[in-house]
């Protein structure tokens, strides 16, 4: 497990830096006319944050073997994909409704954390 959530974040941490800079750049006047930059710093923000998360998660996974931590990676990965995706789906195309799924990629970046926080609170057991 620990492979593949160093292989995600790696992934999303080269996909955010990509996306940031092509929102910075190619997409400005666009988001800007839209009123939506703030809106894609904010996902490119989230995205960056929990690509270093995981990719601690997994180097944490070396010294603690939880399943919590797995269920940790799995919420961060999920999480970031329904909080940044919607995020940049909204900003892309218009469509308002996409904010309202973005809460529930919140909640899982929530659980992701409380998770390992779970999960290093039971190995010091």
């Amino acid at each position: 497990m620990q492979k593949i959530f160093l292989l995600a974040a790696s992934i999303s941490g080269a996909i955010s830096v990509m996306i940031g800079a092509f929102g910075a750049h190619g997409l400005r006047k666009f988001l800007e006319a839209n009123d939506r930059m703030d809106t894609f710093e904010t996902a490119v923000k989230y995205q960056v944050y929990h690509s270093l998360a995981l990719f601690l998660l997994g180097i944490l996974m070396f010294h603690i073997q939880h399943k919590f931590l797995v269920f940790a990676g799995w919420s961060h990965i999920f999480g970031m994909l329904i909080f940044s995706g919607s995020l940049y789906l909204l900003c892309l195309s218009g469509i308002r409704w996409l904010g309202a799924i973005t809460p529930i990629g919140g909640l899982f970046l929530i659980a992701g954390w409380l998770l390992i926080a779970l999960a290093v609170g039971k190995s010091l057991s």
